[in-house]
C-alpha cells in the first residue's frame, strides 16, 4: 500500500486549506484512516481518524475547525481545515491501519 498526501502549503490564519490522501496498491476499502502532524521541533500528534463506516474522531486542539471524509470509491481521505492557526504550523501525515501504513508527509504553514 502506498499513500500519497496533498494539498499542504503556506496559508495566513483563518484561512483554509485541504488535505487529500490517497490509497493505491492493495487498498483496503474497510481500512480506518488517519492524520497525524509533527510541528516544529515537537513530537507527532493524533489530529483525526476515520473508521471504515465513516466513525471521525478529532484532537480537542481541531474540533470544530478541521473536517474528515473519506471517498472509498477513491481510495482517498480528505482533511478539510478551516480556520487555521500558527499552531496548525506542521508536517502532516496520512497512515492507513492495519498495516501501519505512512505517507510521506506534507507541509502546511500558518502565518500570522
Amino acid at each position: 500500500v502506498q499513500l500519497q498526501a496533498s494539498g499542504g502549503g503556506l496559508v495566513q490564519a483563518g484561512g483554509s486549506l485541504r488535505l487529500s490522501c490517497a490509497a493505491s496498491g492493495h487498498t483496503d476499502s474497510t481500512g480506518n484512516m488517519g492524520w497525524f502532524r509533527r510541528p516544529p521541533g515537537q513530537d507527532r500528534e493524533f489530529v483525526a481518524s476515520i473508521t471504515w463506516n465513516n466513525r471521525v474522531h478529532y484532537a480537542d486542539s481541531v474540533k470544530g475547525r478541521f473536517t474528515l471524509s473519506r471517498d472509498n470509491a477513491k481510495n482517498t481521505v480528505y482533511l478539510q481545515m478551516d480556520s487555521l492557526r500558527p499552531e496548525d504550523t506542521a508536517v502532516y501525515y496520512c497512515r492507513q491501519t492495519p498495516g501501519n501504513y505512512w505517507g510521506q508527509g506534507t507541509q502546511v504553514t500558518v502565518s500570522s
